[in-house]
């Protein structure tokens, strides 16, 4: 049995398909059926779930029971069923209304296959596929991944020794599904945000190519603790931003009045903004890195999520800078493209005109968005070398127009402004290169597949944070002091450096070691590691962190951003 008659019914209007206009769209991707063991409400039909789906104007769903398709199946046999009797003229008036409700129905809501995989550890996978798949396609996949035969139909989270997270990516991104980790931020989610541990796994199972979104059940909340701004990008260790959705996980068709975290279908969804609705459309979204185009569904009653505004809570970092204006006067044109050659240096990033980092502070807008992006693009082209794709879009915020320009990650560094100045992104500024970082930019660039792991401690020592500097050695000669300054980020160290001759981090690194050298009872301790300071710098709380070595040698790390925390480290940032 397979999809396209299924399909059929999710007619979509030629005037629509062929009009190009993008629209907002609603879609509640993981919703399980009475096809699932744990379903709360199993005297619900299939047209009950569709029903409900229609009153909370969703355009797209997707059945995911658990490890299995069986309440897709169900759907698709209840309808032949019933045409097999209506070709025969043989449907009785309640069959017939059954059938009319489901073509009227799936003609408005397009009704994906799909299954939430029980990955090895325990681990949650949406599987979401295209209606032109078939069961039979599904089931295999399923197999493959060691569901066990007899388990197909039982709709159990409770399958025994099954394939790992990321086979299991893999094997779906293959098939042309659209890949999702289900509910990262709770039970069973790869984030592992509520465990001690993870680390290298934590990475992969989140970072990896096959996978396609995280879906999350805070991307209302604020806060530095969130889902959406822990994998925006910005930590050393999760380079590449993530998708953030949200599905309502529903194992009934309304909210249990009794436990409202037990939520119904479409209680929490996700806006896509469509060219048509169709399964490709979707997926085309899912593998691109537009992530304005998702969006949490809200009330119409309340404004749309504003990605802009998101993105102002979550202020400055290494690779999100703000710009309140682009005029050649005062060098703001010139602090756009700086900060375009720094991002394309680093790993990309995004950069907003139009707004400055506070949230706090009122949109300035760009006045005439198209003839901004037009400059742009013509700088960009001109003075930047190699050659860079770049994105640029308006965003809306409080009712301004702000210009977005998403920046990747360079495949040829190092890149150039003016064919001879170097910038390079260091926390939340920007600064020309010096000579040591050319160099790590060149060797990079030769050698792309060596992964840069941040900086390694001694054996006898925990890994440092994974931002700010440590002075790692100083060496006078006649009266100047000259420091090599090491990069948590990425262990990249810059040797000859004096007081005269370092950019802001480095400045005040320095200034704090000749002038105001560490004094160990000033520290708050915990065991061998310890907080110094803690200050406001560049719109960002920062801390130097210490640690003592066995032959009480201390290491300072200066100017650690919360991004930076991890291990033990953290336990400074959950004290407060």
């Amino acid at each position: 049995m397979c999809g396209p008659r299924l399909r059929g019914f999710n007619v979509i209007s030629s005037e629509q398909k062929n009009s190009g206009n993008m629209q907002w769209r609603r879609m509640d991707l993981h919703i399980h059926t009475p096809a699932s063991a744990d379903y709360e409400q199993p005297e619900m039909s299939f047209l009950d779930i569709l029903h409900q789906a229609e009153k909370r104007a969703l355009d797209i769903i997707a059945f995911t029971d658990h490890n299995s398709v069986a309440g897709y199946r169900a759907v698709l046999s209840d309808i032949e069923e019933l045409e097999v009797l209506e070709r025969f003229d043989r449907l009785q008036p309640e069959e017939e209304e059954h059938l009319s409700e489901y073509r009227r129905l799936l003609d408005q809501i397009l009704l994906l296959p799909g299954f939430e995989f029980s990955a090895t550890f325990g681990f949650h996978i949406l599987g979401i596929f295209s209606p032109d798949t078939s069961i039979r396609q599904l089931e295999h996949l399923l197999l493959t991944l060691n569901i066990p035969p007899e388990k197909l139909d039982e709709g159990s989270t409770e399958v025994g020794a099954t394939s790992d997270v990321l086979t299991a990516y893999r094997f779906i991104d293959e098939m042309g599904g659209i890949v999702i980790a289900a509910h990262v931020n709770s039970s069973h989610g790869v984030a592992m945000r509520h465990f001690g541990f993870g680390g290298q796994t934590k990475i992969a199972y989140t970072q990896d190519e096959h996978l396609h979104a995280l879906e999350a059940t805070d991307l209302e909340k604020r806060g530095r603790h969130t889902t959406m701004a822990f994998f925006n990008g910005s930590k050393p260790e999760y380079p590449r931003p993530m998708r953030c959705i949200q599905g309502s996980d529903a194992h009934r068709v309304t909210v249990d009045p009794n436990n409202k975290k037990s939520l119904g279908i479409g209680d929490r969804a996700t806006e896509i903004l469509l060219p048509e609705v169709s399964f490709e459309a979707l997926r085309e979204v899912f593998l691109g890195d537009d992530f304005s185009r998702t969006r949490p569904a809200r009330p119409q009653t309340q404004a749309p999520f504003d990605h802009v505004e998101a993105a102002r809570e979550q202020g400055l970092s290494i690779n999100r800078s703000f710009h309140e204006g682009m005029t050649r006067r005062g060098g703001r044109l010139y602090a756009i493209l700086t900060d375009v050659v720094a991002f394309a240096n680093a790993n990309g990033g995004r950069i907003y005109v139009g707004v400055s980092g506070s949230p706090k502070e009122e949109p300035v807008g760009v006045d005439r968005p198209k003839k901004a992006i037009s400059t742009l693009r013509r700088e960009f082209e001109r003075r930047i070398t190699p050659r860079l794709e770049i994105k640029l879009d308006v965003q809306q915020s409080r009712g301004r127009k702000v210009i977005r320009i998403s920046v990747p990650k360079g495949e040829d560094p190092p890149y150039v402004l003016d064919e001879s100045k170097i910038y390079i992104r260091q926390e939340t500024e920007t600064h020309l290169a010096v000579r040591d970082e050319i160099v790590q930019l060149v060797q990079h660039a030769i050698a792309p597949g060596i992964e840069e792991e941040g900086a390694v401690a001694p054996r006898e020592l925990l890994p440092p944070p994974r931002t700010g500097v440590e002075i790692a050695e100083t060496v006078k000669r006649k009266s100047t002091l000259y420091h090599t300054m090491r990069d948590l980020r990425n262990g990249h160290e810059v040797q000859n450096v004096t007081r005269a001759s370092s950019r802001r981090l480095w400045h005040y690194a320095i200034v704090q070691k000749e002038d105001h050298p560490l004094e160990p009872s000033e520290v708050t301790w915990r065991g061998n590691i310890g907080l110094w300071k803690k200050y406001r710098r560049a719109g960002k709380t920062r801390y130097d962190l210490v640690q003592r070595a066995s032959d009480g040698t201390l290491h300072v790390y200066y100017g650690v951003t919360e991004e930076g925390f991890h291990g033990e480290w953290e336990h400074f940032l959950e004290a407060e």
